[in-house]
């Protein structure tokens, strides 16, 4: 037992626990981006529930977006090892917002396609919940990025219910830092699918992570703060009910 994934799933499981994430018998897809934080969801989502008290499956399931030079072959052979069924659904959300839509705000509208489509496909399968890879840094990163841009004050929630789609969201990397993310998926050696899209380095959020980080080096506890502020409010979805 890799003891730092052991410590690791303790943030989870607490995460977890607060948000009522899992129901028993819940089936739960895990959205597999290829990219560290999905592929290391899937990891400790499949420790948890060798010790968690209430029973729950696992399948992965991922959207190919149609950039080329994307193999998921290795996360094939990943999910083989644990046991786990691996969906790969191929699509041309690329083409449709980069070619023919060719949209000045792109990670909008991929979003959306890509939701759409991961929901369809679960719920196909008689799947109902799903696992998203957001940590705690994409939290205080959209918290930022609403207030900002928006002139609101909001986030996405650690648990979202769906009703259009049936499908309920759950986030249990909310507790876990990027960088300790990035540390434990590299010391596991996580088979890991790099992004080619252009977008990765020029968006919205991007600006907002880089403006996090210069804050940070004068104000070492900020996005901690920030996301202590997010639960005292606490913005919808977000108090901790015990």
């Amino acid at each position: 037992m890799n003891n730092a994934l052991n410590e690791f799933s303790g943030t989870v499981r607490r995460a977890v626990d607060d948000y009522h994430m899992i129901s028993e018998g819940d089936r739960i897809a895990v959205g597999i981006s290829g990219g560290k934080d999905s592929m290391l969801l899937l990891a400790v989502m499949n420790h948890l529930r060798t010790y968690y008290p209430i029973p729950f499956s696992l399948e992965a399931i991922t959207i190919e977006l149609g950039f080329e030079g994307m193999d998921f072959t290795p996360v094939q052979q990943f999910c083989d090892e644990l046991g786990i069924p691996y969906t790969c659904l191929k699509t041309d959300i690329k083409e449709i917002v980069f070619d023919v839509r060719k949209e000045d705000n792109p990670c909008s509208l991929c979003s959306k396609m890509r939701r759409g489509a991961i929901n369809d496909a679960i719920t196909q399968r008689g799947i109902h919940k799903l696992a998203l890879g957001h940590h705690f840094d994409d939290a205080v990163e959209t918290f930022m990025m609403s207030l900002l841009f928006e002139g609101r004050i909001s986030c996405f929630r650690p648990v979202t219910f769906l009703d259009r789609s049936g499908v309920t969201q759950i986030r249990p990397l909310v507790y876990a830092g990027e960088k300790k993310i990035a540390n434990l998926a590299a010391e596991l050696q996580l088979p890991i699918v790099e992004n080619p899209c252009p977008e990765d380095k020029t968006s919205k959020r991007y600006e907002i992570k880089k403006l996090l980080a210069q804050m940070s080096q004068d104000y070492p506890d900020l996005k901690s703060k920030i996301f202590g502020a997010m639960q005292r409010m606490p913005l919808p979805g977000w108090g901790i009910t015990g």
